[in-house]
């Protein structure tokens, strides 16, 4: 950064008042802060970087207060620097603005293999801090695993399960599988079984590993009881929204088996709690169902979660989550983006792998294709139907994805030919007749957002004022 570019960057924080992701203001008018390392931690472990802007107030509304001694204050900085580990190199610029000093401490990124920068006096678990927002947060033990997982390519789908033997694995799925493996590859065949086992990490010692379990096990939860899928589906845009009779979910199921069970299963939940319209061609009277979100966009995005998550110790607790609400669909699963992937990337690039044997199985067992042609087809899927782009976005270490249903003002384009719901209501309409009108599935959502906004206006009336959760309350106009 050059001198013209601090004092943009002093101007555009003066004027927001804010800190940022990649930025961290301090007083420090007559010498660095003591308490740095948290900071010089987090931004080495961010991709971006960060830059530590010294002179100015954040207690005084952000106010330029400069430093006394420039040389002193990256000197100082340049001290603590040294006591992270890897070493931290910053870059200073200083600048006058109206008569007072300022001085910036550009923080680079630390390469991923050899993060997480850390200061050295708390050790790696406790020095670790990582940037949420304007703040730095230490590292949970699991955020500090990933990245050495990465760097020492740590192979959990690989891992043996101790308490399992071959006899936990279904026979007649390994012995399919098994012949795929050796079609096509001669000098494989000629080997026998168990040796194929055990050069194929279907076993190691004789013990089945974690991905022959969750491919061919006869029940993995056995094992892993949390190696599954919770599924809700709830009635509004966020948990907690009940419905009128009270019940916080329309439908709830923890879904189990191998892989390949639970991704039709999990499909099988997205389809029968999403609504499917039907279309008839006005020139052809074909008949077409349109569900509300593509099937094969679902199908990848359940896939790559299932794939794609950490299999670790630390993470074998936490089942992957499928939440359906009236507005989106979302899929979590544990274990931010691996490696050097980003999300800026997704779908752009080759990605490294977390579960390459795992992902190899798949590919062969004509699961998944293995092309890392997922993210490319989910959105093309969703493009075709209509449908906003996917979001993606990584917090504390998992990974969500969000399908969104149309935006309102493109559902109010669609049903510009119909009745307004006063119109409707000219007729007394109860919650169910108003919902299946407005085309939402949640009728907690659909009262709230568009009946009561008109009761207060006095544009719709109650049946039963004295009442107004009652379930035979009706909405009538005037």
């Amino acid at each position: 950064m050059n001198e013209a570019g601090l004092k943009e960057l002093v101007e555009k924080i003066v004027n927001v008042k804010a800190e940022f992701q990649t930025i961290e203001v301090k007083r420090s008018k007559t010498a660095a802060s003591s308490r740095l390392y948290d900071t010089l931690s987090s931004f080495s472990n961010q991709d971006d970087g960060g830059i530590i802007v010294f002179g100015i107030d954040e207690k005084e509304g952000f106010e330029v207060v400069g430093v006394d001694d420039v040389q002193l204050i990256q000197k100082q900085v340049s001290e603590q620097c040294e006591q992270m580990e890897p070493p931290v190199r910053a870059v200073f610029t200083a600048a006058q603005i109206d008569g007072k000093n300022v001085v910036s401490a550009e923080i680079p990124p630390i390469d991923i293999t050899k993060r997480p920068c850390f200061y050295k006096g708390k050790g790696r678990l406790k020095g670790s801090y990582v940037r949420v927002g304007e703040a730095d947060i230490p590292m949970s033990e699991y955020e500090v695993y990933s990245y050495e997982a990465y760097r020492e390519k740590y192979r959990d789908d690989i891992r043996t399960v101790e308490r399992a033997d071959m006899s936990s694995l279904d026979e007649v799925k390994l012995a399919d599988y098994l012949l795929k493996l050796k079609s096509g590859k001669p000098n494989l065949a000629r080997l026998d079984d168990e040796k194929i086992y055990e050069l194929m990490s279907i076993s190691r010692n004789k013990i089945p590993t974690l991905s022959s379990e969750m491919l061919f096990g006869l029940y993995p939860q056995a094992f892993f009881p949390q190696l599954s899928i919770i599924a809700v589906c709830v009635q509004g845009t966020q948990i907690g929204d009940k419905g009128d009779d009270g019940e916080r979910f329309i439908d709830n199921k923890r879904i189990e088996g191998t892989i390949p069970e639970m991704l039709e299963d999990a499909i099988r939940f997205v389809q029968k709690n999403t609504r499917t319209k039907t279309i008839i061609d006005p020139i052809t009277a074909k008949r077409t169902d349109k569900p509300d979100y593509p099937v094969k966009a679902v199908r990848e995005a359940i896939l790559n979660a299932l794939v794609h998550r950490d299999y670790s110790i630390h993470t074998e607790g936490m089942p992957i989550q499928i939440m359906v609400f009236s507005d989106r669909l979302e899929i979590k699963n544990p274990g931010g983006l691996y490696g050097r992937s980003t999300l800026d990337a997704l779908g752009k690039t080759q990605p490294d792998t977390r579960n390459p044997v795992l992902a190899t199985a798949l590919e062969l067992m004509g699961v998944t294709e293995n092309r890392y042609s997922g993210i490319p087809t989910i959105r093309n899927e969703l493009e075709q139907h209509g449908l906003p782009q996917p979001e993606f976005a990584v917090i504390r270490g998992e990974f969500c994805v969000t399908f969104h249903l149309k935006e309102e003002a493109k559902m109010q384009e669609n049903n510009a030919d119909k009745p307004t719901l006063e119109q409707f209501c000219k007729t007394p309409r109860s919650r169910k007749e108003i919902t299946e009108f407005l085309g939402i599935r949640s009728a907690t959502y659909a009262i709230n957002k568009y009946v009561i906004p008109l009761v207060e206006q006095g544009k719709l009336f109650m049946e039963i004022p004295d009442k107004p959760t009652s379930r035979n309350q009706r909405f009538y106009s005037k």
